[in-house]
């Protein structure tokens, strides 16, 4: 049903997930939850591939933006991802790009985080962190759970002290190469976030789910970890607030992932895809359109 829904209806149904169509828009949003709840963002520009060298040279320019807009603050983060940046002409060009954009951010200690994507581009990621973070100390990126080469994944960041969100991941993996059950998911992440504590890293553990949520601070406390240790990341939208500021009002930093679109062509296949991978987050958003409406009448 998701693929063939029509761009303005995907736009409709993502409305909640999504700041708005503008640079001003994001910033606004992340501001409000700061001011409004205490909670942090990571800001980033929707989108899919990039095969061209002018989208990504507009990609740049966008990042560019909205570090100057964004400038120095306590609460706002960026992410961005490497399909956007390059990453069509190899590691190397990739990596100068992203270097451009830290070299910004680094300026007005903003930090950035690299996305990570399905397992083709799993490599070049790591590959590109690696490089990057010798460089610049703040960079994060990401690792998934499901699959397999996480642990070894983990092994090579060893020393790097780095930030490291680590999620289930929304791709569906191949069964070769990646876990197929949740709970085995959620079973492996969270025995990852505890050796990423005891590796010096900063994990910022990415997951809707209250329950490992709970564990992971458990191992915290267990490991005697501060909780300036450690984040708890969420989507924005996802119907999480009153869980969300119990965790800020008992001293965990909780940050909400802030997409903004400026041109909706390169935003709709991201947004079908987060849809298509989360059928709980359709329901919520058809029962929340509907009620809406409901309360007009």
């Amino acid at each position: 049903m998701i693929s063939l829904t029509p761009p303005f209806l995907v736009k409709l149904f993502a409305r909640p997930y999504v700041a708005g169509d503008s640079i001003q828009a994001a910033i606004q949003t992340a501001q409000r939850l700061w001011s409004e709840r205490h909670i942090c963002s990571t800001i980033d520009l929707l989108g899919e591939e990039l095969k061209s060298d002018e989208e990504v040279e507009y990609t740049l320019n966008v990042y560019s933006r909205l570090i100057e807009a964004l400038g120095k603050q306590q609460y706002a983060t960026i992410s961005l991802k490497p399909t956007q940046l390059g990453s069509h002409r190899g590691p190397e060009h990739c990596e100068k790009i992203i270097e451009k954009i830290l070299d910004q951010a680094d300026k007005h200690e903003i930090k950035v985080t690299m996305d990570m994507e399905d397992h083709n581009l799993t490599e070049l990621t790591l590959c590109v962190f690696r490089s990057l973070i010798k460089r610049h100390p703040s960079f994060g990126t990401v690792l998934q759970s499901r699959l397999f080469r996480t642990d070894e994944d983990i092994k090579s960041l060893r020393g790097l002290q780095a930030r490291i969100r680590i999620c289930i991941g929304i791709y569906n993996e191949p069964k070769e190469i990646a876990l197929q059950s949740k709970p085995e998911m959620k079973k492996k992440m969270l025995e990852q976030v505890e050796v990423l504590f005891k590796e010096g890293h900063y994990p910022e553990i990415a997951t809707h789910d209250e329950a490992v949520i709970e564990k992971s601070i458990n191992i915290a406390e267990r490991l005697n970890m501060s909780k300036d240790r450690y984040e708890i990341q969420m989507l924005m939208g996802v119907p999480k607030q009153a869980y969300q500021d119990e965790l800020v009002r008992n001293g965990i930093l909780v940050r909400l992932y802030v997409p903004f679109a400026e041109k909706w062509k390169f935003a709709i296949a991201y947004c079908k895809r987060r849809l298509s991978s989360n059928p709980a987050m359709m329901n919520y958003i058809l029962r929340n359109i509907f009620s809406k409406a409901g309360g007009k009448r």
